[in-house]
């Protein structure tokens, strides 16, 4: 059985990428360091690093240990934090946006309720492995590719939606279906490390996919609608992170008879074990403030006053190609 100390070491190894500086991130001698990591790999039969002169890299037996590792160290550091009547630690990763524009008071009224609770935040739109242990738990849009993780539902029914400024749609022609999309200047995300350029959107019986292209591309949802509100072009982005927008009437919907793809918002754990009672607070406070967003969205759409269309020629038409090169082009 491996002591707690040498769990720690392992993982400090690994995050460094060498003995010296974990042994000192620890203040042990080198010596005693390697001692200890020895005494690990004894214990397991197996070789956790390959060591060259400069780095130590995991070999696949070690990639597949620092996953328990990193949980064993969590799990007996919630401990820990429980026996001194702390609330514990929650360590999240959410998209840009919605951290940024809509989670921040939650995170705010949760540490008042709370207020022994550490709260580990990182934005990021790019889906992190919860599996390495990095985080207790990801909000997310989508559904999970892995079959290993938990999902704990927050929005089950949304989708994105493509939108824009009325002084983009002013001076341009309205696309009637998607297809007149792919004349117009479009916002591109590649959260996912290339230009995702196919947006697909769905009515009764139809479902049709587009190419786009355009000048902007980022991998921040966040840049994405401040560039559509700046009347850079056409986003297309999840409704949720635009409803404020929406009912300020800084973004119109593009095609209101057309819905993108779905897109169910899900609080994602690794384990049961991290589902504790600040995440399971958490959970709750977030579907509140969801559902109180998505219904005044829904409010505002189905009312006479919401503005689907600006002042226009009456027909829909392609729009000009934008003269120069496109950035991102099919």
């Amino acid at each position: 059985m491996a002591t707690l100390g040498d769990l720690e070491l392992f993982v400090m190894i690994a995050d460094l990428q060498g003995l010296s500086p974990a042994a000192r991130a620890m203040s042990i001698t080198p010596a005693a360091a390697s001692l200890a990591l020895k005494r690990l790999e004894n214990r397991l039969g197996v070789r956790l690093f390959t060591r060259s002169t400069r780095t130590m890299k995991l070999t696949p037996e070690g990639v597949r240990y620092l996953e328990s590792a990193q949980h064993a160290l969590k799990i007996l550091d919630n401990g820990k934090r429980s026996l001194t009547h702390d609330d514990g630690m929650l360590e999240l990763t959410v998209s840009s946006d919605l951290g940024r524009n809509l989670l921040l008071d939650v995170f705010a009224q949760l540490k008042q309720d709370r207020p022994r609770l550490y709260i580990k935040l990182a934005l990021s739109d790019k889906e992190e492995d919860l599996l390495k242990g990095k985080f207790d738990a990801a909000l997310r849009f989508g559904k999970s590719l892995s079959l290993d993780l938990i999902e704990l539902p927050v929005l089950k029914q949304h989708h994105f939606i493509a939108c824009a400024a009325p002084t983009y749609l002013s001076a341009h022609s309205l696309p009637c279906t998607p297809q007149h999309l792919s004349a117009h200047e479009c916002i591109i995300s590649n959260s996912t490390g290339r230009p995702e350029s196919r947006w697909r959107f769905h009515a009764p019986g139809q479902v049709e996919d587009v190419r786009v292209q355009g000048h902007f591309c980022c991998d921040d949802s966040d840049v994405a609608r401040r560039w559509a509100v700046a009347g850079q072009g056409v986003a297309y982005l999840p409704l949720l992170n635009v409803v404020g927008d929406l009912l300020a009437g800084r973004l119109l919907p593009v095609l209101p008879g057309w819905q993108g793809e779905p897109a169910p918002l899900n609080l994602v754990v690794s384990h049961r074990s991290q589902i504790t009672d600040s995440l399971r607070a958490l959970h709750h406070s977030t579907i509140n403030l969801c559902n109180e967003h998505m219904s005044r969205y829904s409010a505002w759409f189905n009312s006479s006053t919401a503005p689907l269309t600006v002042e226009t020629p009456p027909t829909c038409h392609r729009l000009a190609q934008t003269p120069g090169n496109r950035l991102f082009p099919e």
